[in-house]
């Protein structure tokens, strides 16, 4: 079972702005921050940010079907605006996916102006299709939102 969920948050700030954010390792240390309420930690392993870097993620007790994953930059594009993280370990694998991808875009909309894209795509197998139920866009939502009140904060700064 093949799906895909998605989210759009508008934020009026560049979209090189937000980029610098989601192109860069901070955008972890903000997944910890928007989350908070989860209890997640999110630890680089390897790498610097770029395609290649490992991040693996623990989940507090606060609902989550497992309580660690890894996951690996497999693109990251600064022309485009683009980062797409795999699940390579644990995580939704243990629990019947056999494919979990999240991709970030920053969308130029003008000068002062961008959308933040979460895009969630996924295969489950089929006698694990009621895992699929796991997959919700509400905690990348959230991400865009906190990200979006930091850029505009510090923009007015």
């Amino acid at each position: 079972m093949v799906g895909q969920v998605s989210n759009e948050v508008e934020v009026n700030v560049a979209a090189s702005e937000a980029w610098e954010i989601y192109g860069t390792l901070r955008l972890p240390k903000v997944v910890e921050e928007a989350l908070s309420g989860l209890n997640q930690k999110v630890e680089v392993i390897e790498g610097d940010g770029g395609v290649g870097t490992v991040l693996k993620l623990t989940f507090g007790t606060a609902g989550a079907p497992f309580a660690s994953l890894k996951e690996k930059f497999t693109k990251v594009d600064h022309e485009k605006r683009l980062k797409e993280v795999q699940v390579i370990e644990g995580g939704y694998l243990d629990v019947g996916f056999t494919f979990y991808r999240v991709r970030f875009e920053i969308i130029e909309k003008g000068d002062d102006s961008c959308i933040i894209k979460s895009t969630i795509e996924f295969d489950v197998k089929e006698e694990a299709a009621a895992s699929a139920s796991y997959v919700t866009i509400e905690p990348l939502a959230k991400v865009a939102e906190f990200a979006k009140t930091l850029l505009i904060k510090n923009k007015v700064a």
